[in-house]
């Protein structure tokens, strides 16, 4: 592969990643997590951050980005904040390479940071059963449907459609949590059996706990430049090759197929631009936060056939030397998950495809070469939106 395709008028490169302190973060503001994951990317980009002129960023402030650009003492002339779930950041960085790659920014900073555990802990916030009671979702509120129990009513629609087990499901909590033993940056490290998953307190039927996400505190941040910046980068670029978004619905009488997310629009567009196709791609970093999330995403992007998921997550395939590592750091099953996790989703693709990843979990191609083509999708409210970005190495 060459070093990248051309996307737009110039081309895209991942510069900088990093991660703030995560797991258990008793003694931090999430603004202080956004800057210091801020400073660890731009630090790990090689670059000033008198070049940064652009800035996303969501979930935190009364003016987002504007209270975190200002925090973080920067005056960014190109600005987005679009705030669509879990999908936030593959969007958000889709809009940051749009913008690059038509001049109208040449370095846009992607920073995120929660507390959302510790704030928990300490009686600073409760638990969210839902995302409200207002607009089109008061339809569905009195009749108990909580976030999680949205998840469920697909799953158990995939089940009955396609057959898919919960012996399978399961499979892919036990192999999120056997990528993470590796990650001494994950919160979860030590092995699971598929009958400790089935035999945990139900959640909402189908789950039980350990088909869900943990809560984690935690923040990370992702530098993108235009290729004219590539010379003066500590590390070899990583580039975006090609990204796409969709929107499916709200409220859950107007999501036409439950076993259908809008990963299968998003993917297909992004792989299109990218001018690749899923066999191509060496790992993939998805948004799980519920296992019944990675199985669908696989299937939609295109890794195995409708209705195959369950099938295609048994005999170790999603494993760091399995068939397709997917979720290589553990994921939100296992390493972290502090509310939106999808940025962290680019910051593991981007260190695999440097081949960062350490010796015990770096992902490697038959024969030792490291990976060249990666896909990070992430998933927004109940499979409401969805955001897919391949990266490629140069």
């Amino acid at each position: 592969m060459t070093s990248g395709t051309p996307y737009g008028n110039r081309r895209v490169a991942v510069a900088g990643v990093a991660l703030s302190d995560c797991g258990r973060v008793d003694e931090a503001t999430p603004y202080a997590l956004h800057a210091q994951a801020a400073r660890r990317a731009l630090a790990d980009s090689g670059l000033d951050r008198s070049v940064i002129d652009g800035f996303a960023s969501a979930g935190l402030g009364t003016l987002a980005p504007v209270e975190v650009a200002e925090y973080l003492g920067l005056r960014p002339t190109w600005v987005d904040s679009t705030s669509v779930g879990g999908s936030t950041w593959e969007v958000l960085a889709a809009h940051a390479a749009d913008a690059i790659a038509a001049g109208h920014a040449d370095a846009v900073l992607l920073v995120y940071g929660s507390t959302a555990r510790a704030d928990l802990k300490a009686g600073r916030r409760t638990a969210n059963l839902s995302f409200g009671a207002r607009g089109p979702l008061q339809f569905e509120v009195p009749y108990g449907h909580t976030l999680i129990s949205k998840y469920a009513m697909a799953a158990r629609r995939h089940m009955h459609q396609y057959g898919t087990t919960l012996e399978q499901l399961a499979q892919i909590a036990v192999q999120a949590r056997a990528n993470a033993a590796a990650n001494p940056d994950a919160m979860y490290r030590d092995p699971i059996t598929v009958d400790e998953v089935l035999s945990g307190p139900v959640i909402a039927d189908p789950f039980t706990k350990l088909h869900c996400c943990i809560r984690s505190d935690g923040g990370c941040a992702v530098l993108l430049v235009a290729e004219d910046y590539v010379h003066d980068l500590a590390k070899p670029p990583v580039w975006v090759l090609g990204s796409g978004t969709a929107v499916s619905h709200t409220t859950m009488s107007e999501w036409d197929d439950f076993t259908v997310s809008p990963a299968a629009v998003s993917g297909r567009l992004a792989f299109e631009r990218a001018g690749v196709r899923p066999d191509e791609i060496d790992l993939a970093e998805l948004y799980d936060a519920f296992t019944y999330m990675t199985l669908v995403t696989l299937e939609d992007l295109g890794f195995c056939a409708k209705g195959e998921g369950g099938a295609f997550v048994e005999k170790g395939r999603l494993l760091r030397d399995g068939e397709l590592p997917v979720n290589t750091d553990g994921g939100g099953l296992a390493a972290c998950h502090p509310g939106m996790r999808g940025l962290f989703l680019l910051v593991e693709a981007v260190r695999q495809l440097r081949g960062e990843a350490g010796p015990d979990r770096q992902v490697r191609k038959p024969g030792g070469a490291l990976p060249q083509l990666a896909v990070a999708s992430g998933t927004g409210g109940w499979f409401c939106s969805s955001g897919t970005v391949v990266l490629g190495r140069g």
